[in-house]
């Protein structure tokens, strides 16, 4: 496998097909994906934190990664997007998981859990476009979640 650069349409797509629960982000700051013998195994789309308290021009938040299910697809996305975020000048990344996901292709890639998010009650019964936008449909909602980062410094290179 090999990391490929995308367009946020072709990311888009692959992310509308197979990801689980979630469709593609909005916007992004740059999308890539793996792929092997041509076909594409997975994508990555980074851009601004959703949380405002985090946009401060050096975060960069992985808004999605998606597989096939291919073997350390996801650890190859994780690593490229550490690598890319930190040659554009970038301090911190960021990205969330589903509580019940292991994270073991962020720890392959460097990325430390920074700390368990409890479900939010409104998620589930949210009308506001934000869920609209981002949730496919029959997507249940009020699911805890982890927070994950790199900070890039003396210890992270």
């Amino acid at each position: 496998m090999h990391v490929v650069p995308l367009t946020f349409k072709k990311a888009s797509e692959f992310v509308a097909k197979f990801h689980r629960h979630n469709k593609p982000p909005v916007g992004c700051k740059f999308c890539i994906g793996v792929e092997e013998e041509g076909n594409l195994e997975g994508v990555a789309q980074c851009g601004r934190p959703v949380a405002r308290a985090f946009d401060n021009g050096l975060t960069l938040e992985i808004n999605r990664t998606c597989t096939k299910g291919k073997k350390n697809a996801n650890s190859m996305l994780y690593g490229a997007c550490r690598a890319i975020a930190k040659a554009m000048g970038y301090r911190r990344i960021i990205t969330y998981i589903q509580a019940s996901e292991s994270g073991v292709s962020l720890r392959a890639a460097g990325f430390v859990k920074v700390k368990d998010l409890n479900a939010r009650k409104d998620w589930a019964a949210s009308s506001g476009p934000s869920f609209k936008r981002n949730r496919k449909e029959g997507y249940a909602g009020n699911v805890a979640r982890s927070l994950w980062e790199i900070v890039f410094g003396a210890s992270t290179g």
